[in-house]
């Protein structure tokens, strides 16, 4: 079981038609599986990157 070490969430708002009906969305964070040091964990891309230019 992979752990969930990341803070983001999904945002929130309303979608928007060309008729101006709104109904409300949600944009998730694109979170994937990754092994770092040997552990299996859950976390962002962008905070993967991060990780990855630091080393």
């Amino acid at each position: 079981m992979a752990k969930k070490i990341t803070e983001k969430k999904p945002l929130s708002g309303n979608s928007r038609s060309h008729a101006l009906n709104k109904t409300k969305r949600q944009q998730k964070p694109n979170l994937q599986k990754k092994t770092i040091n040997g552990k299996k964990v859950i976390i962002s891309v962008k905070e993967a990157k991060n990780e990855k230019k630091s080393n």
